[in-house]
């Protein structure tokens, strides 16, 4: 399969949540100020803007065809619009879509320490079509994400997109689209049937917060 644009993916900066070593993956949770960047986590995304700008000159590609989607919770909004001031994008045209958001990891864990993040990782191991109690599994994860990369792939055509997300999604983001160029599945498409053997695989794309890198 061929992309009609050429993506690059970029983890939002280090957050409060993250100082403060919390889940924080629900919606009503997210969109919080509380739970927004931190100072250090705002340089980050600055610097992931300034990167950018260096990839897209080597390449020769022009800033007014970069386009932004994001996940709406409150610590990807404030990095993804520090890169478009960055970039001089007028915030207006950052697109935010629930599709990005983070992933869920159920009632059990939200607002707990991030000390249980192994323990999800080991049951994505186990199987990536089950999540934990009540939460979202790495195939509910990819169901979704298909939905808005194909919903960019028809907004735009020959545009250097930066997608602004989490941890999880973005390196479940990052193996479906993989799947999907290599020929290995096409993931991309709804009603797709996901392998365990692939979607189980996603730590091996893991970012760091603020950490920009482009795909495939």
């Amino acid at each position: 399969m061929e992309l009609k644009n050429q993506y690059w993916v970029l983890r939002h900066g280090r957050s409060k949540p993250n100082e403060r070593g919390l889940i924080v993956s629900h919606l009503s949770n997210g969109v919080l100020e509380e739970h927004a960047l931190s100072s250090e986590g705002v340089k980050q995304a600055q610097e992931a803007g300034y990167q950018l700008i260096k990839e897209l000159a080597i390449i020769n590609f022009p800033l007014e065809k970069v386009r932004i989607y994001c996940s709406p919770f409150s610590r990807t909004v404030d990095t993804a619009k520090a890169v478009a001031e960055v970039l001089k994008i007028n915030p207006s045209q950052i697109q935010y879509s629930e599709h990005l958001r983070e992933r869920y990891f159920g009632p059990d864990l939200e607002l707990k320490s991030h000390e249980h993040y192994p323990e999800i990782w080991a049951l994505d191991e186990y199987d990536s079509l089950v999540g934990p109690a009540g939460g979202e599994s790495v195939a509910d994860v990819a169901a979704r994400l298909a939905k808005i990369i194909e919903q960019i792939e028809t907004d735009c055509q020959g545009f250097a997109v930066v997608v602004v997300s989490h941890g999880d999604p973005l390196q479940i983001f990052q193996t479906i689209i993989k799947a999907a160029v290599s020929g290995v599945a096409n993931y991309l498409r709804d009603g797709a049937n996901y392998d365990h053997l692939v979607l189980s695989k996603h730590r091996t794309y893991a970012l760091q917060t603020g950490e920009l890198r482009r795909i495939p």
